[in-house]
């Protein structure tokens, strides 16, 4: 008679226990997923209050030294500038 007392209480006991755990860990896990959302939020405030990073600039002369050391090698091959010319002229036109 006397475990047949027992099983129902250590039955009710494990239930409860189980159910204690299993609430408890889903509210660590809410827990979390809220500092998580906290945390992506305090970084998208500080990302849009941040200023936008200037512009790239464009290089030194630009689409024009690309033309000119065009027109500089065109010159070289056509027998018009030695190589020590175009060296030179490459040189000063680089060094703007």
């Amino acid at each position: 008679m006397l475990f047949r007392r027992r099983r129902p209480l250590l039955r009710g006991a494990l239930i409860g226990g189980t159910a204690y755990a299993v609430g408890r860990q889903a509210a660590r896990r809410q827990q979390a997923e809220a500092e998580q959302d906290a945390a992506i939020r305090d970084l998208e405030a500080q990302q849009a209050s941040a200023a936008p990073p200037p512009p790239p600039t464009a290089p030194a002369g630009g689409p024009d030294m690309v033309a000119e050391l065009t027109r500089l090698g065109e010159l070289r091959t056509n027998g018009l500038l030695s190589d020590e010319e175009f060296a030179a002229a490459k040189a000063k036109l680089l060094a703007r």
